[in-house]
């Protein structure tokens, strides 16, 4: 129902108050003009749970559903509504079984015959309200109530200072047969201010009250009002025994004061017939409204149902997040996934080799050259074999599947202990993330894991020494054989020991050299290709990173957010020192879900 306004309007019963007022004007007399009916902001702590429930429903509005924020919506909505129309009023509803008394009861309040009694039921079949001040047309728009069913007092009038700015509105019986009856109860139920429940000495147990609205509403004891009727009907100690046994019924909804003071349903004996505990009620009441703050502990007590509801989507099992261990963990799996030891072995290989190819004999060169070109296609298929672009179809699936159980484990472990929703998000922006990794990793493995530029490993500055050493080991071979090929010929003289022993010097030098150019290389060699391996780690762990790690991350800062504005919803009220929602669901006020569960969302160890 849409809240409206009525600025300078006053209720009238027509047509002839009208010309009353105009003429009671046109002679001089003084006519009451109250103000406008305005709203005020909420005071202590409810503008600030307001204000975060309202962050906490815009956060969310992506991640959750909108039935699960519906009754965080209705509330922020109803809020708004109420804030707008008459601080000065309070909007008390008396509701009750069929037969309790209700109407007689507000009749009694009224000192006028207000809403209709009877013996033919239901009595009351729409919500009748009674005003004790101008001022409240738009509260009663609020509440749909027709100006046909609109009444004033005629005790006391506008000079009943006790009462002054309050508004009672007598329903129709809740278990009545009528199933629009009902409904008008749970509508009305759900906009008051505060409810009076008129109960009877028989119906007083009834399940249907007690669990139905009593127990659902047991977060909204505050603004919640018990009156045993019809005691005048009860002998002797008959009505103590009643009144004692409701107490209990209302102890186990959770409604009743509590031991160390924490706020409970009001509980008052009267008889509407007899006058009996009439006044009582009614300085309760005046003293109720004149103190103003029904609607900010109505509207409270709302968010602790509210709260307590999202409870559930919002209150992780112990620290969800992602922990140092998790992203290394994640990092090795990519690096495995990406051959990075693979890479880095390979790499030690290639800088043997071209040690080797640097440093060895010619003779051993000049096979090998010989080899490779009469195995050409096996060689440079054992060549290629060490680069990721010649990776077998197979070991391309299994890099990718690895790639995929990588990031299923490091979603699951920052999932972990997160409510529904938020887990599924977070595992949603792994899995968005990872879309692209696989060929990401692919193309690091290619440039990061190859050589440098010139495609070869970068030459230790030892190296032109060690081939200046081989040619030298080389030309002393070519000296000692020219020197023997000259002594056969004989241009030289006869002398063999000379040549031969610089041609072995020669022969057994070059093997030396490259032994010891292949021992000097190991070193270089295994820095090289654990720096490579480094590298790729490196980099494949930076493009985890950026792809998985921190979409996550985010998704985990978007709930510690969201978790923030919770706690602030829902510990404004336990610094309050007001209740929590009581068990459950149901219509009226709006559903609870216990005391104890309110404030154990309140704690700091609650998730």
């Amino acid at each position: 129902m849409t809240a409206v306004s009525a600025v300078d309007e006053r209720w009238d019963d027509g047509l002839i108050a009208r010309r009353a007022q105009e003429q009671a004007a046109a002679e001089g007399h003084p006519v009451d003009e109250p103000p406008a009916p305005i709203g005020e902001a909420y005071a202590g702590t409810l503008r600030p749970r307001l204000d975060a429930l309202r962050e906490l429903v815009g956060l969310s509005r992506t991640r959750l559903d909108g039935d699960t924020l519906a009754e965080a919506g209705r509330v922020l909505d109803e809020a708004a509504a109420r804030q707008r129309l008459s601080a000065r009023h309070t909007v008390v509803a008396i509701a009750g079984p069929t037969g309790s008394g209700k109407s007689a009861l507000i009749n009694a309040l009224a000192g006028v015959p207000v809403s209709e009694t009877g013996l033919r039921r239901p009595t009351t079949a729409n919500p009748i309200a009674c005003t004790w001040s101008e001022g409240a047309a738009g509260l009663l728009d609020r509440l749909a109530i027709p100006g046909r069913l609109r009444r004033r007092p005629l005790a006391g009038g506008v000079g009943d200072e006790a009462l002054q700015g309050l508004v009672l509105v007598d329903l129709p019986d809740h278990d009545s047969a009528v199933t629009a009856h009902r409904a008008q109860v749970d509508r009305v139920l759900g906009l008051v201010d505060a409810v009076i429940w008129v109960v009877d000495p028989e119906k007083y147990a009834d399940a249907a009250l007690h669990e139905r609205y009593l127990r659902p509403l047991a977060g909204h004891a505050e603004v919640t009002f018990v009156v045993l009727n019809q005691v005048d009907r009860l002998p002797g100690d008959a009505a103590h025994q009643v009144l004692d046994d409701l107490r209990r019924l209302l102890d186990e909804d959770g409604m009743a004061l509590g031991e160390h003071g924490e706020p409970g349903a009001t509980v008052l004996a009267v008889s509407a017939l007899t006058g009996e505990g009439v006044g009582e009620l009614r300085d309760v009441l005046g003293a109720f409204v004149q103190g103003r703050r029904a609607a900010e502990r109505r509207l409270s007590a709302d968010v602790d149902a509210a709260a307590a509801r999202l409870r559930p989507v919002y209150v992780a099992d112990g620290h969800p997040g992602l922990g140092e261990r998790s992203r290394e963990d994640f990092g090795a799996r990519l690096a495995v996934a990406v051959g990075a030891r693979a890479a880095g072995e390979a790499a030690e290989r290639e800088w043997r080799r071209g040690a080797g190819r640097a440093c060895g004999t010619p003779w051993l060169r000049l096979w090998r050259w010989y080899e490779r070109l009469r195995t050409r296609g096996a060689a440079a298929v054992a060549e290629e074999g060490c680069g990721p672009e010649a990776t077998a179809p197979e070991d391309e699936l299994t890099a990718r599947q690895r790639v995929e159980q990588a990031v299923r484990v490091v979603a699951e472990e920052a999932a972990h202990g997160l409510p529904a929703p938020w887990a599924q998000a977070v595992r949603e922006a792994a899995v968005r993330g990872a879309r692209g990794l696989p060929e990401a990793l692919d193309e690091l493995a290619v440039s990061v894991g190859a050589p440098p530029a010139g495609g070869r490993p970068p030459r230790p500055a030892w190296w032109p020494a060690a081939v200046l050493a081989q040619a030298a080991m080389t030309l002393l071979q070519f000296y000692g054989a020219l020197w023997l090929v000259g002594q056969i010929v004989g241009v030289l003289e006869p002398g063999l020991v000379p040549p031969v022993l610089i041609m072995l010097a020669g022969i057994v030098g070059g093997p030396l050299v490259e032994w010891a150019c292949a021992a000097a290389a190991r070193g270089p060699a295994r820095r090289y290709g654990q720096e490579t391996e480094r590298r790729l780690r490196e980099a494949a762990a930076g493009c985890g990173r950026a792809m998985v790690l921190d979409p996550i991350a985010a998704e985990l800062m978007r709930y510690r957010e969201v978790r923030e504005r919770y706690a602030h919803v829902a510990r404004g009220r336990a610094e309050g020192g007001g209740p929590g929602a009581g068990p459950g669901a149901g219509p009226g006020m709006g559903p609870g879900a216990g005391r104890a569960a309110a404030v154990g969302a309140a704690r700091p160890g609650g998730g």
